[in-house]
């Protein structure tokens, strides 16, 4: 047994002649504090800022008996100082893609966010609009909402755009939903009530489908890992209302036959929207115009290098043909030649995905990066994207326990989904175990959706941000943690040793009685408290 305290260990011992020995690791140990939750900490009566007495001249309406309080809210009471120590501890113990080699959350796209486009959002013309405001006195921002709507059509081949979309997710609704609301207009809705998507698409495309009352049908990957074409032509009929799919899948594997793929579905009669969710290897090089579909959709937060915010506030944005452009969510944003404006008189539009237009502040972070590398630079994202995926490829599949399946031999796009399946049956060690111990080395990965259909799955996307140097690194710890699993796996089955991560009992996941998501909820079920 290894000492669990220690540095981290030296040079990578080669287990195989396929390995160059690897340079040492760098050292790491995260700061963990016994922190409280902020609703423990301070004590009655102690203010980290006085609020001013509200204005004599101001009437203030009265509220109604039944909306007031009858008690005041049990708001935590801290001083500046305490709320400081507070948040800024917390921060010791977070890893992201400002600390770390971050190419291990797989389809999430994490890339560099430019430090210069937080100076932009910060602009008190950001920061401090309310989405409330007179149009007349927003016109800045609704230019740079415009602008990027018609960036993202030339991006995507389509005709029009919608910033509505909260994420990838109600972007995939609200693509299902306009697919609804046309044909509903043309009087086929009954008849066509089946949508197609495949097994290794996002899975909110199945799900978006099932929640807007669609039947599902999933099509497998064949012997190569690409959606079975023969199992299209046998699903695609009368009753087809579209195929949802995302190319490349997250696999990583690209679909040569896509403009096939929607031929077939056009053939009967059904439309074709692409998950352009993870664009980042096709930026420049494809369109989803190109290839037929009549409408797509993007992750601001993830292509286009607005920051993810742990899950939030995320941004997308869906991508039309004319011929669906009524049927948008609303409000577009409009020009009458003089002024711009949001336009909420859309009879045919299937409505709003989200309150207001959204978060403002990551659309101009997507604008500014946009604008900032021009077409030339979006391609060169893409391809160098491609390129360190493909790199890191090569790097990793020498590793003992790793294997690539599916498409044997071949390049992958963005991102590539591993499998350690053999280093499991060697030593007994989950991919999960892996992720776990390389937090000790200041990183981490992400497995994969369920069900793991890619058995011991992992999912590395490298994306354009980082270096070959940082490459090296991640391969590095990785082949660390595999020699670890063969040499020593308590070690990595008991992992982070080193990390403020640690191991979640997954039957508590499955338990709602355990599930405590507000202050009072973990005063009763965690402290046993009857607050």
């Amino acid at each position: 047994m290894t000492d669990h305290h220690a540095p981290a260990p030296g040079p990578v011992t080669a287990q195989d002649a396929r390995i160059a020995p690897k340079p040492p690791l760098r050292r790491f140990r995260q700061a963990s504090w016994d922190e409280k939750l902020v609703f423990e900490l301070g004590g009655p009566g102690e203010r980290g800022v006085l609020v001013p007495a509200p204005d004599p001249s101001i009437e203030v309406p009265e509220i109604p008996a039944a909306l007031r309080r009858t008690t005041p809210p049990a708001l935590p009471e801290l001083s500046q100082q305490q709320v400081l120590r507070h948040y800024l501890r917390l921060s010791q113990e977070n890893l992201g893609a400002d600390l770390n080699i971050d190419v291990g959350q797989g389809t999430c796209t994490m890339k560099y966010s430019p430090k210069v486009n937080d100076r932009f959002v910060r602009d008190p013309r950001v920061a401090a609009l309310h989405p409330l405001q007179d149009e007349d006195t927003v016109q800045g921002v609704l230019r740079v909402l415009h602008e990027l709507e018609r960036l993202l059509a030339e991006i995507s081949g389509m005709d029009r755009v919608s910033l509505q979309p909260a994420a990838g997710s109600a972007a995939i609704y609200a693509n299902v939903s306009m697919i609804r609301a046309y044909f509903a207009d043309r009087g086929e809705l009954e008849q066509r009530d089946e949508v197609i998507t495949t097994l290794f698409s996002h899975p909110s495309n199945a799900a978006c489908a099932k929640t807007a009352g669609f039947k599902v049908i999933t099509l497998h990957p064949d012997a190569d890992g690409y959606p079975d074409i023969g199992a299209l032509k046998a699903a695609v009929g009368p009753r087809t209302a579209a195929l949802l799919i995302t190319n490349p899948e997250d696999t990583g594997i690209y679909n040569p036959r896509i403009e096939e793929f929607v031929r077939i579905v056009h053939a009967a009669g059904g439309l074709c929207a692409y998950d352009q969710a993870n664009a980042n290897g096709i930026l420049g090089i494809t369109r989803a115009r190109d290839a037929g579909f009549d409408l797509c959709h993007f992750n601001l937060h993830k292509t286009f290098s607005t920051p993810h915010a742990c899950g939030g506030p995320a941004a997308g944005a869906c991508a039309v043909t004319e011929e669906l452009a009524p049927y948008l969510p609303h409000p577009t944003v409009e020009s009458d030649g003089e002024r711009l404006f949001l336009d909420h008189d859309r009879p045919r539009s299937v409505g709003k995905m989200r309150p207001f237009h959204g978060v403002v502040p990551n659309l101009v972070r997507a604008y500014a990066w946009i604008r900032s590398l021009g077409a030339e630079g979006l391609r060169a994202a893409a391809e160098t994207a491609v390129l360190n995926n493909n790199y890191l490829l090569h790097k990793v599949r020498r590793i003992p326990g790793v294997s690539v399946p599916y498409a044997e031999g071949r390049p992958r796009v963005e991102q590539v989904r591993y499998s350690w399946q053999k280093l499991y049956e060697d030593t007994g060690v989950h991919s999960e175990d892996i992720g776990l111990r390389a937090a000790d080395f200041g990183t981490h990965y992400w497995t994969s959706h369920h069900p793991y259909v890619v058995p011991e799955p992992m999912t590395l996307e490298p994306t354009e941000s980082y270096s070959r140097a940082d490459l090296d690194e991640y391969a590095a710890i990785l082949a660390e943690v595999a020699r670890e699993a063969y040499e020593d796996p308590e070690t990595v089955r008991t992992a982070p040793h080193r990390s403020t991560v640690h191991r979640v009992r997954p039957e508590a996941l499955d338990d709602p009685g355990t599930w405590a998501v507000s202050w009072r909820a973990y005063r009763r079920k965690i402290l046993g408290e009857s607050p």
